[in-house]
């Protein structure tokens, strides 16, 4: 127990080093040396008039000299309107996403090919949409038609049709001097390059412009540019932002590249996304359920004191201590969906008190499981090492995922933690179901042959649908309901989140129900000992005593209780 406090303070103050740079639903992403074929950038549901803004500050490719082959760079942007189903993400066997002419699927999908030799982005639009792209578009004249111009050729035809005038050629040069900045002809005073280039920028609708040529700047051999998109009411949904390097369609060779990118999403008055806006709201509420559910809890615990044991003391601290939990995720939704990002303090509680409540929950599950108690007080060897497995297991597991909150969708991280959430959450779940399952088997042979072994199976028994419930509710909360979570629409999503908190709201109640303290309850009158079996045969076979009464202590020694000996 002690070194489970230990870990879960230093987990506490290794959160607030973690925190540091978290931006929430304003992404800032920045990776070097990065050798992975295809990176998500985010996962985002959006409503009507919702918005995407992205801005590739840096792009740093890897030197081409003597490789004739040119790779593929740039993102995709595809919808699905359930989570987890996303077309054109997959990449198929020796296929690049950005290599996709057209496609017949009515889903959308927006690719941005990186063109670095003509410093340019192509824009290619699929699928039907009525999404808004606000961009530069690419301006500049090719350099063989400006030295034809200079030699009095004739004027070239450009992709529109319309020759290149000399008054053309002017402006494009006008335009090349003051990439750095501009005047403002009222004023005379200079504009930034940023806000020069934002009156540039052009609207246009994909519905309608299936391809756009934008432009892509180089700055000290580093490539950026940016768009923005509103999303069309024909064009709600689930979108994937994802980067890709691929060469010549394969992703067989490995290329490092390094790039940083801001990404800001939002919807009509939020920054959450849709499945995220009700959650706020939702946490508030069940955390006055739970409060509500601790007090009536205590009450009950007050009301037959002289029947309670240590451990339903501890059911109240995790009672409380996830009510308090929901609180703090309830306040950093809030912030975030108003501000765009959390406020560090109010996330480090959220964290802090997520981590107790998880090591919480596993320790009382484990306690009520080997019957401490209630059926024992001192554990057995065999448990007490279960314990040291499953409670750094479980705050390890707790750690995970406050990282995962706390890191970029995109980083390589990302992954690695998933993964160990992932596994870690299911050894916890297996060390403290697979002792029970293998002592009542045990105890199951011992039985034949050995009296005490058949009481204490008596004993188990009496908690194995108790087991039963645990695995019910494992299962559920880990497996089913996510399972519902893909099927269902994305803004909908957020009822996965709903039915995990509901489960544990009825597993707990359940858990007190059985477990509460009471003289009428069986669970609190199971025999202590060998002899006060032995007191009860010895009472009962004698004719003399029959219709007599054993006056018997209850285990705390406050409370007598009449048994009836027939």
């Amino acid at each position: 127990m002690a070194a489970a406090h230990r870990g879960c303070v230093v987990a506490g103050c290794v959160l607030l080093l973690l925190l540091v740079g978290c931006n929430a639903r304003k992404h800032t992403l920045t990776l070097k040396n990065e050798t992975r074929t295809a990176v998500d950038l985010n996962n985002f549901g959006f409503y009507a008039n919702g918005t995407l803004d992205v801005n590739l500050l840096s792009l740093h490719l890897p030197d081409k000299s003597g490789d004739h082959s040119s790779p593929s760079v740039g993102f995709t942007l595809s919808r699905s309107r359930m989570n987890g189903v996303f077309p054109y993400t997959t990449e198929e066997a020796g296929t690049c996403p950005l290599s996709l002419k057209n496609s017949t699927n009515e889903e959308p999908l927006i690719v941005f090919v990186i063109h670095i030799d003509t410093l340019s982005v192509s824009l290619r639009a699929m699928g039907n949409q009525d999404n808004i792209i606000i961009a530069t578009l690419k301006t500049k004249v090719p350099r063989k038609t400006r030295e034809a111009a200079k030699n009095g050729a004739e004027p070239l035809e450009n992709g529109n049709g319309k020759k290149n005038t000399q008054d053309q050629l002017k402006q494009t040069k006008v335009e090349e001097e003051s990439v750095d900045q501009k005047r403002d002809p009222a004023e005379g005073k200079e504009i930034p390059a940023a806000e020069a280039n934002k009156l540039e920028e052009k609207q246009f609708d994909l519905g309608k412009t299936k391809n756009l040529t934008l432009a892509l700047d180089k700055i000290n051999g580093s490539y950026n540019f940016s768009f923005h998109m509103i999303v069309g009411p024909r064009s709600e949904g689930l979108y994937n932002l994802k980067f890709h390097y691929c060469k010549s369609g394969m992703f067989a060779e490995k290329l490092s590249y390094s790039f940083s990118v801001n990404v800001t999403e939002t919807n009509p008055g939020s920054y959450l996304s849709a499945a995220e806006i009700p959650l706020s709201r939702l946490y508030i509420c069940m955390a006055g359920v739970f409060f509500i559910a601790a007090l009536v809890w205590v009450y009950t615990l007050m009301k037959h004191r002289y029947s309670v044991f240590k451990i339903h003391w501890l059911m109240a601290a995790l009672a409380f201590t996830k009510s308090i939990s929901l609180v703090f995720h309830s306040i950093n939704y809030h912030f975030i969906n108003t501000q765009g990002r959390p406020i560090e303090g109010w996330a480090v509680m959220y964290y802090i008190t997520h981590l107790l409540k998880g090591a919480l929950l596993f320790i009382t599950l484990a306690l009520i499981g080997t019957g401490w108690a209630f059926v024992k007080y001192i554990l057995s060897d065999k448990e007490k090492k279960i314990f040291m497995i499953v409670i750094p297991l479980q705050v390890l597991a707790n750690v995970a995922y406050i990282i995962i909150e706390s890191t970029e969708e995109g980083s390589s991280e990302y992954n690695l933690w998933k993964e160990i959430l992932f596994l870690v959450d299911l050894i916890c779940c297996g060390a403290i179901l697979f002792p029970v399952v293998w002592s009542i088997r045990h105890l199951q042979e011992a039985s034949s042959t050995d009296g005490k072994a058949a009481m204490n199976l008596e004993k188990l028994k009496l908690f194995r649908h108790y087991y039963v419930m645990i695995v019910c509710y494992i299962y559920f909360t880990r497996i089913i309901a996510i399972l519902l979570k893909v099927t269902m629409p994305f803004q909908w999503q957020w009822c996965y989140e709903f039915l995990v908190e509901v489960s544990t709201l009825i597993f707990f109640v359940m858990t007190g129900y059985k477990f509460r303290p009471a003289s009428n309850n069986p669970y609190l009158q199971l025999p202590q000992d060998e002899e006060d079996v032995e007191m009860d045969e010895v009472v009962t076979e004698s004719g003399a005593l029959e219709g007599i009464s054993k006056v018997k202590k209850t285990l705390n020694g406050r409370e007598r209780q009449k048994e009836s000996t027939l």
